[in-house]
């Protein structure tokens, strides 16, 4: 088998249909309620028209929650509020039903996949279907050594790819897009920060759990010497991804890119979905025209992502629990902006094929 190369992708990912979106813009043109007057939902009705392809809108009826699980052994530096290894506890709290994004999910309807690329826990622990794609245990401490090998990585994201097959075969028209990691927002910074040009300090957050000034300043200087690492194989994302992202950060790369290839729109979570989604465009630029941000974590680097993908998050409400919940919080909004625009009438003035009756002075 050949090595994969993500620029490849580019040449895979077409924009969502202009063509529509004018229509989808012009038919809310005609509507009763003044265009402009419902905000942002507008923009969010013609673009989730575009990337349908249909005009009047579709209702989102099938989304689905996929969370990519995985450990990193930076964690183990004191980066991290909880312990180093843990983030099988998560996963378990998320099939259990008792973290906040089952909550929701339950609460809207909607299905829970959790896909396990990298976890350190003995895979007995967790159901057959959760651990059977893991591409290695836990991922390495990328201030002093990769997190996985090249061919690791590449295993990683194709598995990525073949999650998004998996769903958009099966129907699902939108995902929300998460993570269940313990140390994944550090290789998320080191990833933003090396792509963005950045130091560390400037990308460098309290992450999902929050920590205190010193765990800080250990994970501000993680960040430092993972950069170090990262700049001399910024020429290729696949290398980057091995030394400084991790299973699960590729594996959501990838899932990012096939479900741009096979037009099914994805709302991102907070920084470790986010970085995922700077690597993809750096690999595809029209990558992101079928993203959306779910929502504004407060972490820097995520903000410094958004900001060179010119996405602007849906929410702001400080949630930094991860697991997808800030994103899954916007869903409602995406849902209600392809309502509003299928459903609102066209104003009395307006004819059936969109012109205009004349007015008798």
């Amino acid at each position: 088998m050949s090595r994969l190369n993500l620029d490849d992708f580019s040449d895979l990912i077409e924009r969502p249909d202009n063509g529509v979106r004018r229509d989808a813009e012009e038919r809310r043109e005609r509507q009763s309620v003044p265009p402009g007057a419902l905000g942002r939902l507008d923009e969010l009705a013609t673009w989730l028209s575009a990337a349908q392809g249909a005009n009047p809108v579709r209702a989102v009826e099938r989304p689905r929650v996929v969370l990519f699980a995985g450990d990193h052994k930076v964690a183990g530096l004191g980066v991290s509020a909880r312990p180093a290894a843990s983030a099988h506890t998560l996963v378990r709290s998320v099939l259990e039903g008792e973290s906040p994004v089952a909550v929701l999910a339950r609460r809207q309807g909607v299905p829970v996949r959790v896909v396990d690329a990298g976890l350190d826990c003995d895979p007995a622990l967790l159901p057959e279907d959760v651990v059977r794609h893991r591409v290695r245990r836990g991922s390495g401490r990328i201030d002093i050594e990769d997190a996985l090998t090249v061919e690791e990585a590449e295993a990683a994201v194709r598995l990525g790819v073949r999650i998004a097959d998996e769903e958009a075969d099966s129907g699902t028209d939108l995902v929300v897009l998460g993570d269940l990691s313990v140390g994944g927002t550090t290789p998320a910074a080191v990833l933003i920060a090396a792509l963005c040009g950045t130091d560390a300090s400037v990308v460098t957050g309290r992450g999902g759990a929050g920590i205190d000034d010193l765990a800080w300043m250990r994970k501000c200087a993680a960040i430092r010497d993972a950069l170090r690492r990262a700049r001399p194989v910024l020429g290729d994302q696949l290398e980057l991804l091995a030394a400084v992202g991790g299973a699960d950060l590729a594996a959501a790369t990838g899932f990012l890119l096939q479900c741009a290839v096979r037009r099914l729109p994805v709302i991102l979570d907070g920084v470790v979905s986010s970085a995922c989604a700077l690597v993809a465009q750096r690999a595809a630029f029209r990558a992101p025209d079928w993203w959306l941000a779910g929502q504004s974590s407060g972490e820097p680097g995520q903000a410094k992502a958004l900001d060179r993908m010119a996405l602007n998050p849906l929410l702001d409400h400080g949630v930094t629990v991860g697991e997808g919940t800030g994103a899954l919080l916007a869903l409602p909004l995406v849902q209600a902006a392809a309502a509003l625009a299928a459903e609102l009438p066209e104003r009395a003035d307006q004819r059936t094929d969109g012109t205009q009756e004349s007015v008798e002075e």
